[in-house]
This record gives structure tokens, sequence and C-alpha cells, in this order.
């Protein structure tokens, strides 16, 4: 092996530290010299890809000097900076088969999103870029399997909501390391609470004021990329990405923020899209998103399908930026019945016509919905006529959920999947027409991924006393961690994999359970590896 093949693995191959620095290595061909003045390293936010396409993805990076600044520039100078770019099939980056160059502009934080074609359908590429005299990480990326192809396996992981006062981001670094093909991220990427908010025991440290301006969505998203952890999990797979509610304002609904009374947010309903236009701006900025979702002020479409060959559809859904507005606040409510009228909408008129036009037009093994709530019903109540369930979940939209359920239902889609986020917990649950009905058949599962860090180290709870009579709720479990699947034509299995703790780095990670689904066989089955 040559020196620069020893420099682009560390001792244990990449999967061991995942992020390759190189130094004094060269991207040649392309001249990025007018920016040898440089400072310092650009590159301190990392480098991510995503959007997987037969022939393409994003690549991404923002630079950074100084990630922390108060204007949210991260340190850069009030100029356009050229970045160069390449693409090679090695991770030492010497069979090189794309290169560019890019500007990153002030307007958009310094950041770069290279939409990439004409590669070759699933394959494993490794990329790179380069300002200046300084060389970004090496990442690993993947293009997407040919439309009418179907793959062996897929091997996926999908996470949510990383509190960054809340714990250390060990979870990421160990997602990485499993060498996923593709990472879910179903939303609270960032938390925009004050410091302290909702934190008993803080692991770290926010800035000490609510996220409201684009100065301090940028400056947040720049703490948390900081993180060595989540950048190895960006480096070594694309990524699917969509936002929950802190990702602008905890729990919001459409054009409605949390708390409209609250004096220093001025939140009425014209403020609040300028605060929504601030924190949409920001997360574009911050992700390997295309440019089909770049914002339009206070507007963002980040749903949208994305295919796995014939084995999979990925929907990434979108639950907060259409949504009614919840229902007597946003917590659990007793006999609610406005939950259930006809018109309530989760998803809005537009979003839920698209889902249901991609399920009648699928031709794929498995359909994954992508999304950020509860979708089960989840009753706090044993007694038959007392319901007591969650506002701000799919239970707050009934109608709604029907509606998406049956269209999967009637367009014969042969496997239905929802992937689920939110509620900090780990949750297997079977999915059915009617949760009140023990006859109505199971038409669907669904995964619920715990946490990254938010809610702290938690505890290896295993039960949840609302399974006593939910029983389509099959498992929970109240540590951190993320969920790893692997998807063939013949089934998907799901590892649920927890930690021991979040409070300081370096936990053990471990499997709690694994389920599988059958092809053609709706419901969840215990998984042991023989």
């Amino acid at each position: 092996m040559d020196s620069v093949s020893r420099r682009a693995f560390l001792a244990a191959g990449l999967g061991a530290g995942v992020l390759v620095t190189l130094p004094g290595a060269a991207v040649t061909g392309i001249s990025t010299a007018a920016d040898g003045a440089l400072r310092g390293d650009p590159f301190m936010l990392g480098i991510a890809s995503g959007e997987p396409w037969p022939d393409g993805f994003v690549l991404w990076t923002r630079l950074a000097l100084e990630p922390l600044a108060a204007d949210g520039l991260g340190g850069m100078p009030s100029r356009s900076i050229p970045v160069a770019w390449e693409v090679a099939e090695d991770a030492a980056m010497g069979k090189v088969v794309a290169r560019g160059l890019e500007y990153a502009h002030v307007e958009s934080a310094h950041s770069v999103h290279v939409e990439l074609r004409g590669l070759q359908p699933g394959r494993e590429y490794f990329y790179r870029f380069r300002s200046g005299r300084h060389v970004s990480p090496v990442g690993r990326t993947l293009t997407s399997p040919a439309r009418h192809e179907t793959p062996a396996a897929l091997s996926m992981a999908f996470a949510s909501c990383a509190k960054y006062e809340q714990g250390f981001f060990t979870a990421y670094s160990s997602l990485a390391q499993g060498h996923p093909d593709l990472v879910l991220h179903l939303g609270d990427y960032i938390y925009e609470r004050r410091s302290g908010t909702d934190v008993r025991v803080k692991a770290r440290t926010h800035d000490v004021l609510e996220t409201v301006t684009l100065e301090g969505y940028r400056q947040r998203h720049a703490q948390y990329k900081s993180d060595a952890d989540l950048q190895a999990a960006h480096a070594i797979a694309p990524w699917l990405v969509v936002w929950d509610d802190h990702e602008v304002d905890n729990n919001y609904a459409d054009d409605v923020p949390e708390d409209r009374s609250a004096a220093e947010m001025n939140d009425t309903a014209a403020h609040f899209r300028m605060r929504r236009a601030a924190a949409f701006k920001a997360y574009y900025e911050n992700m390997p998103l295309r440019a089909s979702s770049v914002p339009a002020g206070a507007d963002m479409k980040i749903f949208r399908t994305i295919q796995w060959g014939q084995l999979a559809n990925f929907h990434m859904m979108d639950t907060r930026q259409y949504r009614d507005d919840q229902l007597a606040g946003d917590g659990w409510r007793k006999n609610l019945a406005g939950r259930l009228k006809e018109n309530r909408t989760i998803t809005g008129a537009q979003q839920e016509k698209w889902l249901l036009d991609a399920f009648k037009s699928s031709t794929q093994c498995w359909d994954i919905l992508g999304q950020q709530v509860f979708f089960a019903e989840r009753d706090r109540n044993a007694a038959a006529n007392i319901d007591d369930v969650s506002m701000d979940g799919w239970d707050g939209y009934v109608a709604s959920r029907r509606r998406i359920t049956q269209g999967w239902v009637d367009a014969k889609v042969r496997n239905a999947v929802v992937l689920t986020g939110d509620v900090h917990r780990h949750w297997a649950n079977e999915l059915r027409l009617d949760f009140k009905d023990p006859a109505s058949p199971v038409v669907g599962s669904e995964l619920v991924s715990t946490s990254i860090t938010s809610g702290g180290n938690g505890s290896d709870a295993t039960f949840d006393p609302v399974m006593a009579w939910n029983p389509h709720l099959k498992f929970y479990n109240n540590q951190r961690g993320y969920v790893t699947t692997r998807i063939t034509k013949d089934s998907l299995r799901a590892d649920f994999r927890v930690l021991d703790f979040v409070s300081r780095p370096g936990s053990p990670v471990s499997t709690k359970a694994s389920f599988q689904i059958n092809d053609a066989v709706p419901g969840l089955e215990r998984y042991s590896p023989e």
C-alpha cells in the first residue's frame, strides 16, 4: 500500500474511525489557490452526502473557521470562497471519476451543495473537498440501484432526537461503525430551546438564548455539526433527512407557535413565519438536500420519495409544516371528540395526495414511510369508554391516519412500514385499520427509534403499562440509541440498539431486541439469530 493509501485508512480501516484526514494531499486538476489566505481549517463542520439516486447524490459541506461566531457566519471572510470537490472509486482517492468547483457564498453561510450526476448505479464512492491548502476528510457514499434492479440487501439505520445538552453523541459514532448503506434522520436534529430547558442534568451546554433568528439557527446547527461523532455518521453513508418540531419551535403546527403568549418571542402568526423562514433557511444550508428543497421564505418542500431500485421506496414525510393545530394544547387529552373529525389533517391535502398516488404507482417490495410522530394508537386509559391519547401524534388526527392506512391497503402495497422518532423511546407496533376492533386485521408495522440523547440516560425498562390494553404495541424500551435494519426482498429485520449511558462519552452499545417483518405477511415477529 502506497503512502496515500495508508493515509486514507485508519489503523483498523475506514469503519474504525470513519473520518479520514489526508494531510498534504492534493486535489489535482482544479485550483483554489486564491483562497490560500484562509487562516485555518475551514472544514470544522465536517462533510456529508445525501439524496442518493441511480447516477448520483448530493455532496455537502459548510465552511467555518469559528463555528460558534455570534453572527452565525462561522468566522468566515465576507466574500465567496472557491471550493473544489472530487469523487473517487477508492478511499485513497486514487481513482477519481468526477471533480468540479463550487463557490461558498456569504448569503448561504458558506455552505456548498453539489448535485452530482453521471455515475454508475448501485456503487460505493468516496469524496472530499478542498479550499486553498486545506483538504477535508474523506467521506463514503453510495448511488442507489438502477430502477429496475432488486439488490440482494440494503443496510439502513434510522435515528432521531439528539439534544446536545442532554448527552454525548456516542450513538452516532456507533451507527457509523456499522457501515450502513443509508441513514434516515427523522427529526429533532437540533434543539432550539434556551440553555437548561427541560434538562435536569446538563452533560453539555447550549448557548443561553432560544434560537429565533437566522444567526441563532445557523450558530446552533454549527454547534451540533462540530461534534465528531455526528461528523462520523454523516461521513459514512448518504442521509435522507426530514425535520420534526425542534428544528423550528417545540410542537409548532403550520403557522402556530408553541407559546403565542411569550412576550420575548412576540410570536404573532406573522412574526412566527419570519422565524420559520429563518429556521428553514438554516436547515437547508446545513443539510445535504437537493435544490428542489431550497426554501421560499417560510415554505420549504421536503416530502419526497427516494427509490432503492425495486427493493424499497422511502417516502420522506413532513408532519409539521402543513398540519392543523393540535387540539386543546399539545399534550394528552381524554375523550376529545374533535380529534375524530374527517377534515383534520396532519399532512395537508397536497402531501396526502402525493403519498396516496405513490402507493398506487409502487412496484417495490417495501414502502417505507419516514416520518416523525407516533402512528399507532396509544391509549393511556384502560377503560373501554375512555380514551386518553396524545394530541401531537397521529392519535390527534384519526381521519388523516385512516386515509393513509386505507390508501396503502387499497393500493395493495406489498409491505407497508412506518418509521417514527419524536417520543424518545423504542417501540415496535402492529398497525390496524381499526385499533378498537380486535378482529381488525394487521395491515402494516411501525418501528419507533428512541432518541440519540434526548431525555438523558433513561432506564432499562422494557414494558410500558399501556401495552396491557393496547395489544398491538409489541415492544418498548427507555434507553437511548437508534435502529438498524437489514432489508431484502424476503424480509426486513430491525435491531433496536441501546446505550448504557449518554451522560459521558464511551458507552457500550448493544442490541436490546430484534424483530422481523416477512414479505407479504403484515406484522412483527421476534427475531433471534441462529
